[in-house]
Parts: structure tokens; C-alpha cells; sequence
């Protein structure tokens, strides 16, 4: 081999060598209430670039298949059942509290959120992260909060054009002041998908607004000198489907009042007896239509739920499409139901440094936090999580 290309082979491994130790950044957005086929169904130019680049998955949800639970999920790698966010309302034995979203005090009192998110594994490792609204990053979790974030409750909320000038301000900082990791919560199409349902103008148009947002900031982010390093995410909670105003399911009326502490929740019901009525309970549900009614000790293991003491003694689980109320209710859309139906789905898709462009089979949602450490390049906590599932869609 003669100088000139032993020369031009060091320089070559040299670029690979500095481009494969560059310090990467990571934005991950979540759409809340995407469902995986809503790119089907709508025109989003932006998620059809995503697949052709990057990433194409599925995203399957953990029980109940709700908003709290799975963004909290996704953040620490926990099933519910393991992180105590088992529900978006719940009641808690041990403090006689009810955790309610509506409610700011138990929102974001810690003692309800066990794990570790990844804005504090990464700022245990040294990494900085700045959060915009995502569910717990409000809450001073094991003593700390994100380097950046904002409070829920606070209103006016920044409005999604703003979140995406912010996320583009917050990897425009100078190097030392960067992030390495910046994560952003948009409420739609899940507001909407509630209001109208999943097949819907109302939910195109919000499927078209966010994607329209993601266009933008990927415009937006490619002007950086430092574009090359960032890996973009896009995730979201769980699924939607359309509930007829017929598909309400009355409880009440088969329960004693002397035999019920609380009664919590639509899909699933989580039911709290008193002492010595759980028996009494079931067996008084069990036999209903359109739903699975088990003891919490009976809960199917593939749904990783019913060992904490925050759910209920008896949960009524509905077939897709129907609710528990014991008031009408109107028709639209919802969410909860068991995570392996494909109306619970939710999107996944990423492109960057990191990623490779493949499509790959639905996979947990658990399975996220332990993929954004590795992102990070730093140890994730204990975690239900296993990033050998998901391993193909990362270059190395």
C-alpha cells in the first residue's frame, strides 16, 4: 500500500472514529393518544419521511392503557403495577388518598411515583435534560426534578408552536449549556380522538396539526450546525377507540353500598371493598356482558398488573368499545383497554445517528427508557424493559 492511501485510510478511520464518539443529543415527543394506523388513514407527509429514513414501529401500551401510567411507563421502563402510577385516578389504602388528575396536590405529590425517570438517571450520570409538560416531570421524584421543565398546572400552557421554538431554543444553547436529552408532551389527537373518535375530520385535523409540527421542527433543527447529531423520537401513550353512547355499563345497582369503599375508573373499574366483601363483589359482577371481572390476585400475568395495593380488590375490565358508567354517557372515544388490541397500539418512529432505517414489529412500551439510555450512552436503573427486543433498530 503505497502513502497516499495509507494516508487517506487514517484519515477515513479517523472520521469514523470521532463521528461514532460525537456527543449525540435526543428530542423525544409524545403525541398523546396517537394511534400506531392513524398515518393510514390521514395525510401526514412528516411520519411517512420518518418511515422512509428511520425507524417504523408499533408501540404497545401497558395495562390500563392510559395516559399517566404509560407516560410514566415510558419514562422509567416500569409497568404500572411496578412504578404505582396504576391508573389516572386511583385510591390509595395506605394514606386514604385519591390520586386524581384533577387533583394538583396528589398529582404531584412523590410519594405516589416510584422508579427512576430518565431525567434523573441521566442527571445521576452527568447528562442534562429539559422536560415540556411530559406527565411527572413535575414531580420531585426521589428528591430531584429535570434540569428544565414546567409545571402542568400552571396555566397558560405553552402552546405547541411555542414548545417547538422551545425545543429548538433548548438545542441551541451553547455546547456546555446544551441538553443532552429534551423530551415534550403535546396533548392532540388524543383530545380530539375523545370528542369525536378515532375516524373523525375533527381527529384529521389534529393528526395533520401534529404532523405539520414535526415537519416544522425538523426544519427548524436541520438549520443547526449540530443537526447531524440529533436523534429525534416520536412516541405516544396508547391507542383510541369509538364508544357507542349505548356501550355504558351500570354497575351500582348490583353492589351493596355497605360492601365498597371506592369505585374508581371507566376502562378498567377498580373497585375497593370493605373488609371481607371482595368475595361478595365478584361474584355479584362476574357474570355481566361485555366484561372480564377478576379478583386483583386473579389479574392475567401477561397484563403485569395486580400485585400494588393501589389497585382495586376487584377490577371490571370492558370488551373494546365499552365502558363502565353508571351515568350516560356520550359517544366518542376512549382508551384503557387491554394492550394487545391493535386500537391500543400506539406510534413509534425515530431517525438520527443512532437508527438504522428498518421497520419493526410492534414492541413494549417499557422497552423505551432502557433504548433512551443506551441513546444517552449511560446505565439505565432497574427497569422491566429489555433492549435486546429492539436492538436491530440501532446502528451499532
Amino acid at each position: 500500500m503505497n502513502k497516499f492511501k495509507t494516508l487517506k485510510l487514517f484519515f477515513l478511520m479517523l472520521f469514523v472514529s470521532v463521528n461514532l464518539s460525537a456527543r449525540h443529543y435526543t428530542v423525544v415527543i409524545s403525541l398523546d393518544g396517537f394511534r400506531w394506523d392513524y398515518t393510514n388513514w390521514y395525510d401526514t407527509p412528516f411520519f411517512d419521511f420518518m418511515s422512509t429514513t428511520g425507524v417504523s414501529a408499533g408501540l404497545i401500551p401497558s395495562y390500563p392503557s392510559k395516559t399517566f401510567p404509560n407516560h410514566y411507563t415510558i419514562a422509567t421502563g416500569l409497568y404500572p403495577d411496578n412504578h404505582g402510577i396504576v391508573a389516572n385516578e386511583f385510591f390509595d389504602p395506605k394514606t386514604g388518598l385519591l390520586f386524581s388528575l384533577a387533583n394538583a396536590q396528589t398529582k404531584t405529590d412523590p410519594q405516589f411515583y416510584g422508579g427512576e425517570p430518565i431525567w434523573n438517571t441521566a442527571h445521576r450520570q452527568g447528562k442534562r435534560v429539559s422536560v415540556f409538560y411530559w406527565p411527572g416531570s413535575d414531580v420531585k421524584v426521589n428528591g430531584r426534578y429535570p434540569d428544565k421543565f414546567f409545571y402542568y398546572d400552571k396555566k397558560p400552557h405553552l402552546t405547541f408552536n411555542q414548545r417547538i421554538e422551545g425545543i429548538v431554543s433548548e438545542m441551541s444553547l451553547p455546547e456546555d449549556q446544551r441538553p443532552d436529552l429534551v423530551m415534550a408532551y403535546f396533548e392532540q389527537p388524543d383530545a380530539n380522538g375523545h370528542d369525536f373518535g378515532p375516524q373523525s375530520k375533527h381527529t384529521r385535523k389534529a393528526v395533520e396539526q401534529v404532523d405539520s409540527l414535526l415537519n416544522m421542527l425538523y426544519f427548524k433543527l436541520s438549520r443547526l450546525p449540530h443537526f447531524s447529531d440529533i436523534n429525534l423520537v416520536v412516541v405516544s401513550d396508547h391507542g383510541m377507540a369509538w364508544v357507542p353512547q349505548e356501550h355504558a355499563i351500570a354497575i351500582k345497582k348490583y353492589l351493596k353500598p355497605e360492601w365498597i369503599r371506592k369505585i374508581s375508573g371507566s376502562v378498567p373499574c377498580n373497585i375497593y371493598v370493605q373488609k371481607g366483601c371482595e368475595q361478595k363483589v365478584y361474584a355479584a359482577l362476574k357474570n355481566l356482558d361485555h366484561v372480564q371481572v377478576w379478583k386483583r390476585k386473579d389479574v392475567p400475568h401477561y397484563l403485569h398488573y395486580g400485585s400494588n395495593p393501589r389497585i382495586g380488590d376487584v377490577i371490571v375490565n370492558p370488551e373494546i368499545s365499552y365502558v363502565i358508567s353508571d351515568t350516560p354517557i356520550k359517544a366518542g372515544g376512549t382508551h384503557g383497554f387491554d394492550p394487545q388490541l391493535p386500537e391500543m397500539h400506539a406510534i413509534f418512529r425515530a431517525f438520527g445517528p443512532d437508527f438504522r432505517h428498518c421497520n419493526i414489529p410492534h414492541f413494549r412500551n417499557v422497552d423505551v427508557y432502557p433504548l433512551l439510555c443506551k441513546l444517552l450512552k449511560i446505565e439505565p436503573a432497574t427497569n422491566d424493559g429489555d433492549l435486546n427486543e429492539i436492538k436491530m433498530m440501532l446502528k451499532e
